[in-house]
């Protein structure tokens, strides 16, 4: 018997590198809803009671990045008052360009529009084909946004993350190991209370009781204190939190970020054609699991490489796999756009809680291969 834990971590909407990538992808959006063709790469900085906005935008689209960003800010939740950002007051710092004419060039005609490998990866751990670490530590996440706006812990802060500890054996997750989970806090709340709350209104009301025994483990707020957060906590960054976006590390990744990018950009679009194809490899059961590897040149429009691993759980040749790929779908930025409707404003539902195992996103759709 092969046992082993493995360890996956999620970041809740007011972690300062979310809101930065949230911000990113807000921006996009925009600009997609009145020019689809819009070509975006934008990030955010986030740091102490300022935000900067930054990067290439060439779009017919006219919007107002300061009140977007402010925006964004609010519903997330924060309240300034020395704990965290002041949406009202903080200072924003707008530095935008054009897109280089010599990336645009390739991009024009249809290539890629950077070189680069990317991963796409699915597996049977869970219902949305996910690895069973990230996909619960998403929902912790999620269940601590959830309590906090619905007033159910009304204390709680924006900023939190969670982590996952998983014991496997053969490849199946058998029972959680050890749960931790850091948020943000008023400040005249005891450590007792955000312990006890959070296990009760948000650990208990995730996780599957099969999972917990009598030695898994709970952390919360180990430190003992966490009132000051976001960028007055710690500085944010768009395009940070890249294993948190995609498998939690049960998969490999090829470095490059998503949000604040339109889909021309394959670092993006192409991962989520690739998300699209493992799941479906495995969903129409070829394999158990599946991971696939692209790789793009800049200004070439067809992919340099393909490349699929089933670890040894397929049931059909791994080359017959690649061909059933190959003579699907178009893997042509041009063709991953159209075929997945990337043109529309869905970014910034895809920020928060993972790009990947939400049934209403186009690349989660199951298909017949």
């Amino acid at each position: 018997m092969n046992k082993y834990l493995f360890t996956s971590e999620s970041v809740t909407e007011g972690h300062p590198d979310k809101l930065c990538d949230l911000i990113s992808d807000t921006i996009l959006d925009e600009c997609l809803k009145q020019d689809k063709f819009s070509r975006v790469a934008v990030e955010t900085f986030a740091s102490n009671d300022k935000i900067t906005v930054a990067g290439q935008l060439t779009t017919n689209a006219k919007i107002d990045i300061e009140k977007i960003t402010r925006e964004v800010l609010r519903n997330i939740g924060y309240r300034g008052k020395g704990i965290d950002i002041d949406y009202e007051n903080c200072k924003i710092d707008i530095n935008i360009t054009k897109q280089s004419q010599d990336i645009a060039q390739g991009v024009d005609v249809g290539g890629a529009g950077d070189q680069g490998i990317m991963f796409g990866y699915a597996n049977l751990d869970t219902e949305e084909y996910m690895p069973f670490a990230i996909s619960l530590a998403h929902k912790l996440s999620k269940k601590l946004t959830e309590v906090r706006k619905e007033g159910i812990l009304p204390y709680l802060g924006p900023d939190g993350k969670t982590q996952v500890t998983v014991e496997y054996e053969d490849d199946e997750p058998k029972r959680i190991e050890t749960i931790l989970i850091s948020n943000q806090h008023d400040e005249n709340v005891s450590l007792d209370t955000v312990r006890k709350d959070i296990i009760e209104k948000v650990i208990k009301e995730v996780v599957d009781k099969k999972y917990l025994d009598e030695n898994t483990k709970y952390y919360i707020n180990p430190t003992g204190r966490f009132v000051i957060g976001g960028p007055l906590g710690d500085t944010g960054l768009t395009g940070r939190k890249i294993i948190v976006d995609t498998y939690g590390g049960y998969a490999r990744h090829g470095g490059g970020a998503f949000s604040g990018k339109d889909a021309t950009k394959v670092d993006r679009s192409a991962a989520y054609m690739l998300r699209h194809i493992a799941k479906n490899v495995v969903a129409n059961g070829y394999a158990k699991k599946c991971e696939i590897q692209i790789s793009y040149g800049i200004g070439i429009a067809k992919p340099i490489s393909i490349y699929v691993n089933t670890f040894g759980t397929n049931t059909i040749p791994e080359e017959d796999i690649k061909k059933k790929i190959e003579e699907k779908f178009d893997l042509t930025p041009d063709g991953i756009i159209k075929y997945l409707g990337l043109r529309e404003p869905i970014y910034a539902k895809t920020t928060n809680y993972g790009h990947f195992g939400k049934k209403d996103l186009p690349w989660e759709k199951i298909i017949e291969m």
